[in-house]
């Protein structure tokens, strides 16, 4: 929704009030999630706007960064129904959206009853999700982006709502399937874990080697992180910042005008820019503004637009990268 400057401060103020308390329960998550999970505020505040945006999340680093712990955080901290998938070669799609069995009833009479799976949680955290066959990812794409999934051709609609954090090493590469680009798309957010720093290293011996470990206690419900979710498409968005949205994905695309449009192979759809569009306000409601701004746009350009680009053959052996690409892409916005 794009909105002159007089129409903005209008839907500003109708919002505001409303916003308040969702703002302050949102930001008391982070907080909570920060007691447990220690030098990695970008990751967490990434983790938390992909799912205020109501979005899916991919969480790339080493072994030992505490990309599980997170998860598992998140689902206690936002009061969320949380399952678990651990992704291995052997795992079968039945064993992620349940099957139907055959039951005999007391008069004899015999019939089909669904088992749900793992997948009918409203935080899912998949496991090394690359792990696991093409077959086997594929069975959440269905999940992923329409929230229902069909099995022996009859709709399961799956609880509202429905998240994806799934992880990945990218060290190990050895009997990996890596995820189509069709998947990838389906991911709001690439989100790059790294190591802590020395602080945050020195906090965590501290507090996971001693007698008692700090626990994570909820902040917010379901229904208050749906109510924040509705709250995020209501927020106004600027003209300056919708045209910023599209000048930068559009620059990403092959053939775009510029230097770097050669360099390109394939680039990110409108379903990158709808992504963008709902971060930038869920970063606004987290930090307690009711309106996105530029500084937004190009705060999440990267996170949201690297796992939807690809560079071209000449470009990789030139020494080109897509985060180098796409910092210069963000300095022509900014």
């Amino acid at each position: 929704m794009a909105v002159s400057g007089e129409n903005l401060d209008k839907l500003e103020d109708m919002i505001v009030r409303a916003a308040e308390a969702t703002a302050t329960h949102v930001r008391a998550a982070r907080s909570a999630v920060g007691t447990v999970i220690f030098g990695q505020d970008r990751v967490v505040e990434q983790a938390i706007i992909t799912i205020l945006a109501g979005g899916h999340a991919l969480l790339v680093g080493v072994p030992g960064l505490a990309k599980t712990k997170l998860v598992d955080t998140m689902g206690t901290v936002l009061g969320l129904d949380a399952k678990r998938i651990q992704f291995t070669p052997d795992l079968m799609p039945s064993d992620i959206l349940g099957s139907e069995v055959l039951e005999e009833n007391p008069g004899g009479r015999r019939s089909f009853r669904f088992i749900p799976g793992p997948v009918f949680g409203q935080l899912l955290m998949a496991d090394e999700i690359n792990r696991a066959s093409p077959r086997t990812q594929s069975a959440l794409l269905q999940a992923m982006q329409e929230q229902h999934v069909t099995v022996a051709g009859v709709r399961h609609d799956l609880p509202k709502p429905f998240h994806v954090l799934a992880t990945q090493n990218p060290l190990e590469q050895e009997g990996t399937y890596p995820l189509p680009e069709a998947q990838l798309d389906r991911f709001l957010m690439e989100i790059d874990v790294d190591y802590p720093d020395l602080d945050a290293e020195r906090r965590i011996l501290f507090d996971t080697t001693g007698a008692e470990e700090t626990k994570a206690k909820a902040a917010m419900t379901a229904d208050d992180l749906m109510a924040a979710q509705r709250l995020v498409r209501r927020l106004p968005v600027g003209e300056s910042v919708l045209e910023a949205i599209l000048k930068l994905v559009r620059s990403a695309r092959p053939g775009a005008e510029g230097p770097d449009g050669k360099l390109i192979a394939w680039g990110p759809s409108p379903r990158a820019s709808q992504a963008l569009m709902l971060a930038v306000r869920a970063r606004a409601l987290l930090e307690g503004r009711y309106a996105p701004s530029i500084d937004d746009v190009l705060a999440l350009a990267e996170p949201i637009l690297k796992h939807r680009m690809a560079l071209t053959f000449a470009a990789r052996a030139d020494g080109e990268t897509v985060p180098g690409l796409i910092g210069r892409l963000k300095s022509r916005v900014g």
